[in-house]
């Protein structure tokens, strides 16, 4: 074990061996019921703050899931940036200073442009499709079935960031991301559809 642990933590490059420090996956100081926020401060596990930037995190991993089945690289494209900002969106609802929170959305660069591009993909999916003219029932290929998944953990994260903004105060463009994620999503999974050649069973 103890030689696992040395290989884990030794990089090597141009003949030497370099060290570097890993975090540590158990800290134990979440036993009791509460978490930590950036910035200082702690909350319990169950805080609508935690709420909120836990289901972010769990729309990533769906994202993630959905990025992994049955490979399409223009869909799967589009996916990685918004896991990206999806990182940023967490880590802006897990921090409790305002400045910090525009940070975040500077850092990442969500912002007004970002949104449009969003609308861009939703808009460039759709000029694929047939027009929409009845609701859809989830599913089809693995991949828009993942994605239909993905979209529903959406909208509850998005919910989830609305019943938060009513106790504190938030970038509105969290909110509007989301909104129109999903929505990105819906079209994706559609597109992934059509794209395998299946057919969409309509309500």
């Amino acid at each position: 074990m103890v030689a696992i642990s040395a290989r884990l933590g030794a990089f090597s490059g141009a003949g030497s061996r370099r060290y570097v420090r890993r975090m540590k996956i158990y800290t134990k100081t979440g036993d009791t019921g509460a978490t930590g926020l950036f910035g200082g401060g702690r909350v319990e596990k169950d805080h609508p703050r935690v709420e909120a930037y836990g289901d972010v995190d769990e729309l990533n991993a769906a994202l993630g899931l959905a990025r992994s089945i049955e490979l399409m690289p223009r869909i799967d494209e589009v996916l990685v940036p918004i896991q990206r900002d999806l990182f940023a969106i967490g880590a802006l609802l897990a921090t409790p200073d305002h400045d910090k929170m525009r940070e975040q959305l500077r850092k990442a660069r969500i912002d007004d442009e970002r949104i449009e591009e969003l609308e861009r993909a939703i808009d460039s999916a759709e000029s694929e499709l047939e027009p929409l003219t009845s609701f859809i029932i989830p599913g089809g290929t693995p991949k828009a079935a993942a994605l239909h998944v993905a979209r529903t953990v959406c909208r509850r994260a998005e919910r989830r960031v609305v019943r938060l903004a009513h106790e504190i105060e938030l970038p509105s463009l969290t909110v509007i991301y989301l909104n129109r994620l999903s929505d990105l999503l819906f079209t994706l999974a559609r597109l992934a559809n059509k794209r395998a050649g299946a057919g969409e069973v309509t309500w």
